[in-house]
């Protein structure tokens, strides 16, 4: 997809509206934000954010989490939705931190996909905003809406459409978009009830006319 004027103005309206945005899950090291993007996983910011000072308190170094019993991390992380699973990554990964990188989260697409429960979502999440890597664009839920509804994808499956993304928006700019888009869908396209008349890229967006009003939902986005 090769960019033209709609959608080189649509990131200048962006870029306009949110000329700073961060990531909203709290973290003070690339490994809280690992594993707290780990947790994020069909669970909100808002809910993981809940759970991890009390997580990163009882279990304050990645050697606390390899030891961490299954059952005893569970119930810590209970709130966050499908809490087996993500106990089991998290134990997981900082086991695997520890035997192959040292005890340090890696720097690379590529090693950082070898860790439990690590996907590109996660992986772009720690390498863009904790260590200041542009190594893809962040494709969330509300990336995934957005990206339909503004008609910067066709596709559905996460990887597609950061393809998609990554071949319209400058290489300098795939952190802030990531970040200004999932800003974008919390406060304005929601996907339920997207507040199309105070938009600032409604004249730029098709979604307002498009036959399939209703966008792609957040159930599109599954695990990990």
């Amino acid at each position: 997809m090769k960019p033209d004027r709609r959608i080189q103005n649509l990131q200048k309206v962006l870029k306009k509206t949110y000329p700073h945005p961060v990531c909203a899950l709290h973290f003070s090291t690339p490994f809280e934000l690992l594993i707290a993007t780990i947790l994020a996983a069909q669970c909100t910011d808002k809910r993981v954010n809940m759970v991890t000072p009390n997580l990163f308190k009882k279990y304050p170094t990645i050697s606390r989490f390899a030891r961490a019993p299954l059952p005893e991390l569970e119930k810590e992380i209970r709130p966050t939705g499908f809490f087996r699973q993500k106990a089991r990554w998290v134990r997981q990964t900082a086991r695997i931190l520890l035997e192959r990188f040292q005890g340090k989260v890696p720097r690379t697409m590529e090693e950082l996909l070898t860790l439990s429960g690590v996907a590109r979502k996660t992986a772009n999440v720690v390498l863009g905003t904790a260590c200041g890597i542009a190594s893809g664009i962040v494709v969330d839920t509300h990336v995934i809406r957005l990206s339909g509804r503004m008609g910067l994808s066709k596709e559905k499956d996460p990887v597609k459409i950061e393809r998609d993304l990554m071949a319209v928006v400058p290489k300098k700019d795939w952190i802030w978009f990531g970040h200004a888009m999932t800003t974008h869908g919390r406060e304005i396209c929601d996907a339920r009830n997207p507040r199309c008349p105070v938009c600032p890229v409604n004249k730029l967006c098709p979604y307002p006319s498009s036959p399939q009003r209703s966008g792609i939902s957040g159930s599109a986005f599954s695990l990990p």
